[in-house]
């Protein structure tokens, strides 16, 4: 296949597109940062550098393509994705020849859809009644895209994405690194998280049968959610922190973090064979912890920041007194 990866050096873009270049197939990857576009040529992707909000360098190539994944975060989600699945939609009538198949397109999307819950399970068809404030907009999106008869659209629902430098986790890792935890929330807290590298084998197994899976919507996560309680005690023993507490959310994307999601998702092994191989969040957090680390040291990072979470991670935690351990 020929894929494009929209937002492809980014947390969740670039995993996508290092699987499906392992995978034999042809990849473009769409950058804003000539630097990132050297990386992703070593890593055999095509770059295209443009901004997130002009498709124009990468339109003419909507003729051949076989599949548009768009990986993108940033404050701005919730307009850019409206109108880069427009402007695909319109390139596509445009662009493709008479009688060619359907372009297929893979939208990323979140679980925190599903909203707060501490008691009752989800699974990737539960109906969605009461998202968190800050994805309140993305359950009518997946609903009108999907629906769409010009593309063959797939939305995938990644949870919380742990590994490799940490994403959301980023923040959590740095608390630590600085001498005390400290995490947003409650005790009793659960999440449901997925490998970075699960998730983009995920997008692989869907995108080879996206023709097939049109309309559907998939919840990435693994087979169990972990302890929020413990994964800030083993933090603190792995980075030798003098100890945790939880503190206050002051703004929409933080009290988001605190959202427990009882996910049991189905639809990736029963359609696709999707199971998740990476070892648990909580079980080998001292590798993901010291691979947070090393990606803070390399120089690309520092000078390009990329991504929602990677912005807001310059951001400082407030203080709390409370649940020291």
């Amino acid at each position: 296949m020929k894929v494009l990866v929209i937002g492809a050096s980014g947390f969740i873009g670039l995993p996508v597109a290092q699987a499906f270049v392992r995978a034999g197939h042809e990849v473009y990857g769409v950058t804003r940062s000539p630097a990132k576009a050297k990386e992703l040529a070593v890593e055999e992707i095509i770059p295209i550098v443009a901004e997130t909000t002009d498709p124009s360098p990468w339109v003419p190539l909507v003729a051949t393509l076989d599949l548009i994944i768009d990986a993108v975060g940033g404050a701005d989600v919730r307009t850019l994705q409206p109108a880069l699945f427009s402007a695909t939609v319109a390139a596509a009538q445009q662009h493709r020849p008479a009688g060619a198949p359907k372009l297929a397109y893979i939208c990323t999307s979140g679980t925190w859809v599903h909203g707060e819950s501490r008691t009752d399970i989800v699974t990737d068809t539960t109906p969605i009644s009461r998202p968190v404030a800050i994805s309140a907009w993305r359950p009518p999106f997946e609903q009108a895209i999907t629906a769409s008869s010009a593309l063959d659209v797939v939305v995938i629902r990644p949870s919380l994405v742990y590994g490799r430098s940490g994403s959301i986790l980023a923040r959590l890792f740095r608390s630590a690194h600085q001498g005390r935890v400290r995490w947003f929330g409650t005790p009793g807290g659960r999440y449901s998280v997925v490998h970075t590298d699960d998730l983009a084998a995920l997008y692989v197994l869907v995108g080879e049968k996206v023709s097939l899976l049109a309309g559907k919507i998939f919840d990435a996560a693994n087979d169990a959610t972990e302890s929020v309680d413990d994964l800030l005690q083993k933090l603190v023993l792995v980075s030798r922190a003098q100890g945790y507490d939880y503190v206050q959310a002051t703004n929409a994307f933080d009290e988001a973090i605190t959202t427990t999601t009882l996910i049991r998702p189905y639809l990736g092994r029963a359609l696709v064979g999707w199971q998740p191989r990476k070892a648990g969040l909580v079980d080998q957090l001292e590798v993901y912890y010291n691979s947070w680390k090393a990606s803070e040291a390399l120089p690309s990072r520092r000078e390009y920041p990329h991504g929602r979470v990677e912005i807001l991670a310059l951001r400082t935690l407030p203080a709390s007194k409370s649940c020291r351990v």
